[in-house]
């Protein structure tokens, strides 16, 4: 009888065991696809800069001024929980060169500039909110 509650007992270790690794495995592989799905920005719009406040620091897009090289491209990522957009032009004055539209929460919006230049953008949402992408 002894021995048959030994073996028994080996038994449910091992089975609590394999039923243990197998969760791990999951939480592993659940963690390398959501570190997968992150999209590299060049300019992030913060959590909580939906509300007015980030233009005293300005960092309502970070950075708010950025430079690149003619033909190259610019990503900005959402990584607030609120819609925004990226509106080429000033809120009282856009200029209708490039427009995401509204972007969802860890959205991303890129732009390739092929002309030298500075391209002053704004959210059509949150008008505090504005930066600037310059082209040499």
């Amino acid at each position: 009888m002894l021995k048959k509650l030994t073996a028994l007992g080996v038994i449910g270790i091992i089975i609590l065991v394999t039923i243990s690794l197998s969760f791990s495995n999951h939480s592993i592989e659940e963690n390398i696809e959501e570190t997968d799905l992150t999209v590299q920005g060049d300019v992030i719009m913060s959590t909580k800069v939906s509300r007015p406040g980030c233009e005293k620091n300005d960092n309502c897009y970070t950075p708010s001024l950025f430079v690149i090289g003619k033909g190259n491209y610019v990503t900005w990522v959402n990584e607030d929980s609120a819609f925004h957009s990226v509106t080429s032009g000033f809120y009282d004055a856009p200029t209708n060169l490039f427009d995401s539209g509204h972007l969802d929460p860890f959205e991303s919006y890129t732009v390739t500039f092929d002309e030298t230049g500075t391209y002053d953008y704004f959210c059509t949402l949150h008008p505090w909110m504005k930066g600037k992408i310059i082209v040499e």
